[in-house]
């Protein structure tokens, strides 16, 4: 343990660094993820045939190893040069956050009850105000677990994203497992589980904060 804690304390630095740069690769590949699969997910409710569709494909594309679709990523974004590095990480690990997200928004906003849609028609409401007045808020804590779940799973897919030269912790692991070494692999394993659990704690947080009270009793 000694040992352990005087390499932390001499590679702190690095350590800091590597986990910014893998928490700004699975920031903005869930940003962007947000921004498809929250209104595909809404949209889903209104098309059961394209639904079914759509959350079949993106089943199976999280059932696809994660290192076997960063490889297919290299030769894809090798054509405009992008082979290696953050854009072929980053656009993987947006296709693995798509499942939750949608599934969750499209469960959530189809399991709102029929009564306050009937309830907010009653009221004169039109559909986008009935979306963002009712239907989204109902539905909060459902849509946050199934971003909780995205951020989780993209924290830890995002580890492989260091054999295609996208940095952040996976770099601890990779090097670690190359040179023998156990304090770089345990550093990096534990660094990525820290980081897991603060950033799900802190979306539980919004959830908690953000969900209508009625809901939450």
């Amino acid at each position: 343990m000694d040992k352990w804690m005087k390499f932390l304390e001499i590679n702190s630095s690095r350590i800091f660094d590597l986990t910014i740069e893998h928490a700004i690769l699975v920031g903005l590949a869930i940003l962007v993820a947000l921004l498809i699969g929250v209104p595909l997910g809404i949209y889903l409710t209104t098309n059961d045939y394209l639904a079914e569709t759509v959350l079949q494909i993106a089943s199976v594309m999280l059932t696809i190893p994660s290192i076997a679709l960063f490889g297919v990523m290299i030769p894809v974004f090798s054509i405009v040069n992008l082979g290696i590095g953050f854009v072929p990480a980053f656009v993987a690990l947006v296709l693995y956050a798509q499942l939750p997200i949608i599934r969750n928004t499209y469960t959530a906003i189809r399991n709102v009850n029929p009564q306050m849609r009937d309830a907010a028609m009653g009221l004169g409401m039109k559909p986008l105000q009935r979306l963002f007045r009712v239907e989204i808020p109902n539905a909060f804590p459902v849509i946050m677990a199934g971003i909780r779940t995205a951020v989780v799973i993209n924290i830890g897919i995002g580890v492989i994203a260091a054999y295609i030269g996208a940095g952040g912790l996976g770099v601890l692991i990779t090097q670690g497992i190359s040179r023998g070494d156990n304090y770089l692999i345990i550093t990096g394993s534990v660094a990525v589980a820290i980081l897991a659990m603060i950033a799900d704690g802190f979306l539980l947080w919004i959830q908690k904060r953000y969900t209508p009270k009625s809901i939450a009793n």
